[in-house]
């Protein structure tokens, strides 16, 4: 089991909607989903970001002290932000050891859950397409001009060049099979509209969405309390009445600042909420960040439908989970047509839910 260092970088002058101990905690869980062991987790006050090497001369001294008087080899640091190539390259020399942005890490973690073949030619879109950018930038005018022009003297622009042909050659081959997968999916998806209305879950990872999907369809599916626990779409038909049924989706789960390149290579999976009759957004009222994960989870559905900052669509509900882990008695908890209290863990609401979904698809 690989060790790792965890820090989150608290900005004493860009004040982020989470709290600095919501953000490593959320850093704690990204880095447990594969199994990483934690060495240390730590929260560093910056008030300004260092261009070359992120953290200030002082902050890295501290690092490597600790990591020799423990006298520990290969632990990875993992930085809670994005850190550019120049940084990461910088920091992994004075450190002498691996380093991984926010971004590395979550690609790290759907590489580890792609189960199925579709998943994996997704997450290895975004990982490749998320490094040539990295190619592109760490690649300085020094760095070229020592490069040399031949095969001699190091991975000069020869070798930079090379790898950014390979990986844009690469890319375009998963978009071809992509586009394939993605054909198939809409033919599908076309044929079982003729027969049921698409109801679509989406939320924040962990939200309860698996959960909830098992609850409504009967599904025995283990459930797993960690995030990114569902990667490929899952569909049910579910029955709720003498005239309606529907098909119910469980899709991937979203989280703050997920990257731009897991959004674009996720497309074919992402189409589901598109193409939903009602979108319902999972949402777990127990959570510290219960108004920041909404906020997160709406800035990336407009993300995929193209909308501007204000819009949202219109078949879209609200299902706040997790009930029983809250004392809700001096809330207004009566569900209504866009927004229904549930709990997927203890039953609580479910008929609500489905009387709800009945009157939408009747509608």
């Amino acid at each position: 089991m690989n060790l790792c260092w965890l820090i989150h970088p608290n900005s004493l002058i860009n004040k982020s909607r989470r709290t600095p101990d919501s953000a490593l905690s959320e850093l704690k869980s990204l880095a447990s989903a594969i199994n990483l062991k934690i060495y240390e987790a730590n929260i560093i006050n910056i008030s300004n970001i260092k261009p070359g090497t992120f953290f200030g001369k002082g902050k890295i001294e501290e690092i490597i002290q600790n990591l020799q008087k423990d006298k520990i080899e290969n632990c990875i640091i993992i930085i809670n932000s994005n850190i550019s190539p120049i940084q990461q390259r910088n920091l992994e020399k004075l450190l002498k050891t691996k380093v991984l942005d926010r971004t590395a890490l979550i690609l790290e973690i759907f590489g580890a859950r792609a189960a199925t073949k579709e998943g994996a030619l997704q997450v290895e879109l975004a990982h490749i397409t998320w490094q040539k950018t990295r190619l592109v930038r760490s690649w300085t005018h020094l760095e070229r001009q020592r490069g040399g022009r031949g095969f001699l003297g190091g991975p000069g622009e020869l070798q930079i060049e090379l790898d950014r042909r390979h990986i844009t050659s690469r890319i375009k081959k998963i978009k071809k099979e992509l586009e394939k997968v993605r054909n198939i999916r809409q033919l599908q998806r076309n044929k079982r509209k003729k027969l049921y209305p698409l109801v679509s879950l989406i939320g924040y990872t962990n939200s309860g969405k698996s959960s909830l999907f098992n609850k409504i369809t009967g599904s025995k599916e283990f459930v797993k309390n960690m995030v990114f626990a569902t990667l490929d779409p899952k569909h049910r038909i579910v029955n709720i009445s003498r005239y309606n049924n529907f098909i119910l989706s469980d899709t991937v789960g979203f989280i703050n600042d997920l990257p731009t390149e897991l959004i674009e290579s996720f497309k074919s999976t992402l189409d589901e909420i598109l193409y939903a009759d009602i979108i319902v957004h999972v949402r777990d009222i127990s959570h510290e960040d219960y108004n920041s994960q909404n906020e997160d989870v709406i800035s990336i559905v407009r993300e995929i439908f193209s909308f501007d900052n204000n819009e949202m669509p219109e078949n879209y509900i609200e299902v706040i989970n997790k009930i029983d882990k809250v004392n809700i008695r001096d809330r207004n908890i009566e569900s209504t047509g866009n927004k229904i209290y549930l709990s997927a863990k203890t039953g609580e609401g479910i008929d609500d839910f489905k009387n709800i979904i009945n009157k939408h698809l009747l509608n």
